[in-house]
Order: C-alpha cells, then structure tokens, then sequence
C-alpha cells in the first residue's frame, strides 16, 4: 500500500498517512510523498479544503524510529528536518484552509503536522503530545512555532518540556483543539465543515484565509490589506453571480399576486 493516499471530491482534498501497521509512522520514502501531495494540493487552484488524516486508528505517530534508526549523524538530522520542514511550511502557506482529521493518537512529529494545519478537529478518544523532549530531542518540522502561535508561550513552553500527552478534552480546554467529536466521526465532522467551506466562490474562502495569516503577521498594516482584497472581490463576476440571486428574489416576491385569508387581512402568496 501506499505510504500517502491523496484524493480529490468535490473539492475537497484528503491526504491520508497510510502505515497504519506502524502506526502511521513516517520513514523517508513517505516524507517524500507527503510532501508531493502538499505540493499537489497546492497546484489545484479550484481546491477549496485539505483534510490531513491517518488510516485507521492512528493520526500520525511521528518518525517511524526503526527505519530511521540507521541515520544517527547531524548530517541525517538535517535532512529529516529539511523534508519534513519544508513541508509543513508549505502546509501552512497553502491557500485553501487545512484541517487536521485527529482521529488517534497524534504523537512528535504527528503534533507538529495537527500544528501546521489551520484547525483540529479530534476524536474524544484520541490524544495529542509533543513528546519529543522524552527522546532527546526538540521540534523539527516548525511544530515549537505553530504551537506557540495556538496556544501562547507558557502553554507551549509547559507542553514541549514536559511531553505530556493530552487526551482530548484536555486538548479542547488549552485550545489546542478546535471540535471534539464522538469516537470515528473526525473525518465525517471535517468533511461537513469542509463541504460548507466549498459552497462558496473559491476566491473568497482563500481571501478569507490570506487576510487572517496577513493579520497575524502584520497586524498594523492588516486594515490595508483587508480593503484591497475587498476591493478586488468586489469587482469580479463571481461575486455579482452569488448577489444576483438575493437581488431578483425581491424582484419575485414584488410580483407575487396577493392572497386573502379568511380574516379579509392580505397577504402575498408563497
């Protein structure tokens, strides 16, 4: 089976970690291919969302650290930093809004990529922990900056030095988590929200998300760029096309004929 699956409905892309026998674990041949599939999810311009999950009972449990165990130099830390890294960047510079399906356990490097997506949403049953510091070692897949800008520095701080695993509700309440969700409804909770996502003129959902990550990395100058956007979305025809409807259905409702009800009182009809 392939390490990554990756498919497109409606719209909506989902890429799947699909190892499940080492528990979506990922060796250097499924780091390739997820990051092809980010790229992938990237040349699609009508894509609206990407979900981000794991086959199985598993979300993703980091590196697999069998396969990995035969590259111990700095020189194999770079490159799996590097892969990974870059990666995740491109994750998170995506256009259309990322949504981590957290249907298992979300362990070190399966952190970092719930991290990297836009939104989480978990399983009641499911768990998430940046153990990391339990093996020796830190983030390296941009995960320590994600967190931080979720959660804030005293949480992250607690949570990367300490490699607590949160179950979910604990996840929810330090607002690493978006959506709790009973046991194996993550993914078809995440396909409703990302089905309501794709309703809308794609240009407009991905303005939505520029405009947001604009605001977090200039809030000062954000104002400016939230009137062009406007402004350019104004000015297009698939916005006169989504107005045109709510236009002429007060045209409609003006030429209903009138009906009577039994009290003489008027009324227009349905």
């Amino acid at each position: 089976m392939p390490g990554i699956e990756y498919h497109v409905d409606g719209g909506v892309a989902t890429l799947t970690v699909n190892r499940p026998e080492v528990r979506n674990a990922l060796d250097w041949e499924t780091m390739r291919e997820f990051a092809l599939a980010v790229q992938q999810a990237n040349s699609n311009k009508q894509l609206r969302a990407l979900l981000v999950t794991g086959a199985r009972e598993t979300f993703v449990s980091g590196g697999d650290l069998k396969a990995l165990a035969d590259y111990p130099k700095r020189r194999d830390g770079l490159r799996l930093s590097s892969i990974m890294g870059k990666a995740l960047e491109q994750l998170r510079a995506l256009p259309m809004p990322t949504i981590a399906v957290i249907n298992g356990p979300a362990r070190g490097g399966g952190a970092e990529i719930a991290v990297a997506c836009d939104q989480r949403i978990m399983a009641e049953d499911a768990d998430i922990g940046f153990v990391h510091a339990r093996l020796g070692i830190t983030t390296a897949w941009g995960g320590a900056r994600y967190l931080l800008q979720i959660v804030g520095y005293p949480k992250a701080l607690e949570l990367l030095t300490t490699g607590r695993v949160l179950n979910a509700e604990e996840a929810v309440e330090m607002g690493l988590v978006d959506q709790l969700v009973p046991s194996m409804q993550a993914l078809s909770r995440a396909q409703e929200l990302a089905a309501e996502m794709a309703q809308h003129p794609v240009e407009a959902v991905r303005a939505a998300k520029r405009l947001l990550r604009f605001a977090l990395a200039y809030p000062l100058v954000s104002k400016h760029a939230e009137r062009q956007l406007f402004a350019s979305l104004w000015d297009s025809e698939f916005r006169r096309a989504a107005v045109d409807p709510f236009l002429n259905r007060k045209k409609i409702r003006a030429q209903r004929p009138l009906r009577t009800v039994r009290c003489g009182q008027p009324l227009r009809s349905e």
